[in-house]
């Protein structure tokens, strides 16, 4: 992998960093499992991978405390491992089992953990970006100085949905990270050819909250990146717009050959700007790490990927009954 300039700015230590190459390697392998799962006829539906971005989730879950919130749309197994869901739970959703987050009726776009702060992933295209402001709106009102993370693709970021949610975050000035995971193709369709705004965090300068973009495939760039955000956001300044600049290495979902890029340019990505291969240069140059240390690790995360995998398998359909169960629930009547 060729060498690459990290963020000076980020005071980070060895154990962090180890950290950071943990995390972003259990959702490789985790979402690497789940792509065989799929492929084995385990997981039914549509299932979209986040491998090549896990740098965004990590960086940015670095900055948040007890009490941050976030919302994404349908490529989200790596947030919720990110914030700490199990990857039993999780993956056991992914194929609609019992022992699954939302009980084996949601599958790997709908699953929820009010224990994590973590409200969704959500199939509609742009339609969890209001609910992220709505969700920012609730600690506004509470007077806390929570923070929600609102995740969002670049193909959404041309929803008008969006800038509606825009307005409202700034006329509130509600305590909103609005993160566009930019990997550069949305669907299928690349930004160039979609997208009129070469960076597309500017487009908050025309109701005044301010942005940056920042190397999705630099996990300390990203955490340095939310760090600042956060800050704004927690001082009672407002929304904030982070766009991340990364890229998926698979198609949109399993079903997408992904002929629309060359595997040379796939090829290129992964050899030249691999977050996890970057944190495994710094872990082993900076002497933090050494080969046996990181081969370990990559043990631990095999097996803890592999018993998530055989809970899933383990772990009963949902019974009929179920189909009737989180329909409707009895609403306590406000006081006068």
């Amino acid at each position: 992998m060729a060498a690459r300039k990290t963020s000076k700015k980020s005071n980070i230590s060895s154990d962090e960093l180890k950290q950071f190459y943990r995390d972003m390697l259990l959702i490789r392998r985790f979402e690497e499992k789940a792509g065989q799962l799929y492929g084995m006829g385990l997981i039914g539906g549509f299932c979209h991978l986040y491998i090549g971005q896990e740098a965004v989730v990590v960086g940015l879950e670095a900055a948040t405390k007890e009490g941050d919130k976030r919302v994404t749309t349908y490529r989200d197994h790596g947030h919720m491992l990110a914030c700490g869901m199990n990857p039993d739970g999780v993956m056991a959703e992914l194929t609609g089992r019992e022992g699954g987050y939302s009980r084996g009726k949601g599958g790997s776009m709908h699953m929820f953990s009010t224990d994590k702060h973590f409200y969704g992933g959500h199939g509609i295209v742009g339609a969890n970006v209001p609910l992220g402001a709505g969700l920012a709106f609730s600690d506004k009102y509470k007077g806390n100085d929570n923070v929600t993370f609102t995740y969002f693709g670049d193909g959404a970021a041309n929803q008008g949905q969006v800038y509606e949610t825009f307005n409202m975050a700034a006329l509130w000035e509600l305590p909103v990270i609005f993160v566009i995971e930019n990997n550069q193709y949305a669907m299928g369709t690349s930004q160039k050819r979609s997208t009129s705004t070469p960076d597309i965090y500017t487009r908050g300068q025309a109701f005044g909250i301010p942005g940056e973009a920042v190397d999705g495939m630099d996990v300390l760039a990203v955490k340095e990146a939310g760090e600042k955000a956060v800050a704004h956001c927690r001082a009672g300044k407002g929304p904030y717009i982070l766009e991340v600049k990364t890229y998926r290495y698979r198609g949109h979902s399993m079903s997408d050959p992904a002929k629309y890029r060359t595997r040379e340019e796939v090829q290129k990505m992964r050899e030249e700007k691999d977050a996890i291969e970057h944190v495994r240069e710094l872990l082993m140059s900076g002497n933090h790490a050494s080969e046996e240390d990181l081969k370990a690790i990559d043990k631990e995360i095999k097996s803890v990927v592999n018993k998530s995998a055989d809970f899933a398998k383990d772990s009963p359909e949902p019974a009929v009954e179920e189909l009737w169960t989180d329909i409707i629930t009895d609403i306590a009547p406000q006081n006068a």
